[in-house]
């Protein structure tokens, strides 16, 4: 069903209670979704000369946050979001290069991706690895430049496969409460 009056979630605010970093839009008779302008969800859908019309415009929400401009998400550099998974081991490490900007608490997570069978989120799991943030050395691996506000994660990998069966994964850096685009890891 969808969210004619959602809730934005502000990591910016001060944390008092979990309520306080929530803020209630103002409730509209359009849903809103995160496509981007206001148009039908898929071009061949055709509602004219119906009896019963059906508004099926969309109003586009991104939260500001993950606004480009603002520069408040961590990136990953190097395994970079655009290559093919990485492969890891139980209880082995991996060296995430990372742009942070606004540095905060950093933390990673993998997360198992998810299927749907009658409506019910199968195999849902989130892990929270270990990890050691440092500035980034001046030596990156060849053909990566490193920006000022890079970062050097040094994450530990689950020991055994009683935490995370083997599998994809998604693994994602976050800034505070800011997540950054997830890589694929493969872990065995």
């Amino acid at each position: 069903m969808p969210s004619t009056a959602p809730v934005i979630y502000r990591p910016d605010l001060p944390f008092v209670n979990r309520t306080g970093q929530f803020k209630e839009k103002m409730p509209t008779g359009t849903p809103r979704s995160r496509a981007r302008g206001r148009q039908p969800p898929h071009h061949y859908y055709n509602f004219t000369n119906i009896k019963f019309p059906t508004d099926l415009s969309l109003k586009a929400f991104s939260p500001y946050y993950l606004d480009v401009s603002k520069d408040l998400r961590p990136f990953m550099v190097d395994p970079s979001p655009k290559g093919g998974p990485t492969t890891v081991t139980y209880g082995g490490s991996l060296d995430l290069l990372c742009r942070i900007p606004a540095r905060s608490v950093v933390s990673v997570t993998m997360v198992a991706p998810s299927f749907t069978m009658h409506s019910f989120t199968q195999n849902q799991r989130q892990l929270f690895l270990q990890v050691q943030v440092n500035k980034a050395r001046l030596e990156a691996p060849p053909g990566v430049r490193v920006p000022d506000d890079a970062y050097v994660a040094f994450v530990t990998m689950p020991s055994t496969a009683v935490l995370a069966p083997p599998g994809y994964y998604m693994l994602f850096v976050i800034n505070g409460c800011i997540r950054s685009e997830g890589i694929w890891v493969h872990i065995q």
